[in-house]
């Protein structure tokens, strides 16, 4: 076993472009840490299941849209919680950054 299947963490729930999902991530700032939530729609999984995997998560806060890319096998982040799975066929949403109105909205599995 080498260092990089030594990170990998085994406890990843299935995350898939178009499920929201709650990223409780634990940052640091000033010697404190805390637990920070960041809940969104995952738009795009890049790299595959490596150690080098990441997933970028949006979501809409006072009318801007915030995006968040988020490294899978970070130890910085506590818990994935998958709250809805949406169906879509795209394996990337880029193109929710421009979607207004019903165009934004995705269909419940």
């Amino acid at each position: 076993m080498n260092f990089n299947e030594n990170q990998l963490k085994k406890d990843l729930p299935a995350i898939r472009a178009g499920n929201i999902v709650r990223v409780h991530q634990k940052p640091e700032e000033g010697g404190k840490t805390r637990i920070q939530v960041f809940e969104g729609i995952v738009i795009a999984i890049k790299h595959g299941k490596g150690i080098n995997a990441t997933f970028t998560v949006r979501k809409e806060s006072v009318g801007v849209g915030v995006e968040r890319i988020f490294p899978l096998h970070s130890p910085n982040i506590v818990k994935i919680e998958v709250v809805e799975k949406k169906k879509v066929r795209r394996a990337k949403l880029y193109y929710l950054r421009e979607a207004k109105g019903k165009r934004a909205l995705l269909k419940r599995v």
